[in-house]
């Protein structure tokens, strides 16, 4: 096996002993049909089954597979972080454990790395076999991340996916972020991000290891990284703008206040007290946060400015440097 191999292929398991044999033997067996050199990284999180005697039992079988253990379930993200953190591969693949994404996908996601230059390429289950409880929050979620992140994709949350490995090792996937890669590489530079149609198969083993509350916490998530992707560098920018749109609120309240007060002195008209009217505390509420809001800009500017990554941005190439 060479050194550098043209494909890794990281695998994220939980309790999936009734699937991993039958998959590495389909990765095996494409992998041979189209001579690529390559690795089978899978990454048990903290399974309670077999899982892990079966990925020791592959690794004596096929020196191509390699195995990672966590003590405890950290999740998928940390899965694929410590995957994405010792793959070698030229083109890395990421794909499920329990059999609904198909191996014979491989070839041309790596064609379309290799050949057609996409950083990244993720799958769309087109035609999903998944219950209705399943797939309309699965919509909606697109759409939304679709509507924040500018990425026109269908699928943000298919396992299936392929990235060059410049990719993997500059992204930082942790929490829940995993549903979020393609937004993560995109603010991250990587731009040329593609999409493929790829076949959904049924389950076969096992149940999923998901519920609905995972497009709750996935919604947080997207509002999370949306907001640390733009504004962790300059967050003055947004609770300051923020800040004084709720001051000029407030400030345009009390002055309306006052001239109606001038108004009605002026004129003889009888009138309430400027604090017995309901606009004179939400003007004062107004004002408050918006001072708030732009005090917690300045103290995220103290932060940045004193921050050692604060310079930390991303180079693609250089020239002439030592």
């Amino acid at each position: 096996m060479s050194t550098t191999p043209q494909i890794s292929v990281v695998i994220p398991l939980y309790n999936e002993e009734e699937s991993l044999r039958e998959l590495e033997a389909w990765i095996r067996s494409v992998m041979q049909a189209h001579s690529f050199s390559y690795e089978i990284l899978l990454v048990d999180d903290g399974s309670k089954d077999h899982s892990w005697t079966i990925v020791e039992e592959l690794a004596r079988l096929n020196p191509h597979v390699k195995g990672i253990r966590f003590r405890r379930n950290y999740g998928k993200s940390a899965a694929l972080h410590m995957g994405f953190t010792h793959c070698k591969g030229d083109v890395v693949i990421t794909m499920d454990a329990d059999m609904q994404d198909s191996p014979d996908e491989i070839p041309e996601l790596y064609k379309m790395i290799k050949d057609e230059g996409y950083d990244l390429v993720s799958g769309w289950k087109k035609k999903r076999h998944d219950p209705l409880s399943k797939t309309i929050p699965t919509k909606l979620f697109n759409g939304m991340t679709r509507l924040l992140s500018g990425i026109q994709l269908n699928d943000f949350n298919c396992g299936l996916k392929a990235y060059k490995s410049d990719v993997v090792k500059t992204i930082e996937v942790y929490g829940e972020m995993h549903r979020y890669i393609p937004v993560i590489a995109k603010w991250t530079g990587f731009s040329k991000i593609g999409e493929k149609v790829v076949v959904h198969r049924p389950r076969k083993y096992g149940v999923t290891k998901f519920g609905l509350e995972r497009f709750v916490y996935g919604f947080l998530d997207l509002l999370s990284i949306t907001f640390v992707s733009k504004f962790s560098k300059r967050p003055m920018h947004f609770f300051g703008a923020l800040g004084t749109l709720f001051f000029l609120g407030g400030f345009g309240i009390a002055a309306y206040l006052i001239v109606m007060k001038l108004y009605y002195i002026a004129n003889g008209v009888v009138h309430r007290d400027v604090v017995n009217n309901t606009w004179f505390y939400l003007g004062l509420a107004f004002g408050i946060i918006g001072v708030q809001l732009f005090m917690a800009g300045f103290l995220g500017e103290m932060v940045t400015m004193n921050s050692p990554k604060k310079n930390d941005y991303t180079v693609s190439d250089t020239i002439g440097m030592n």
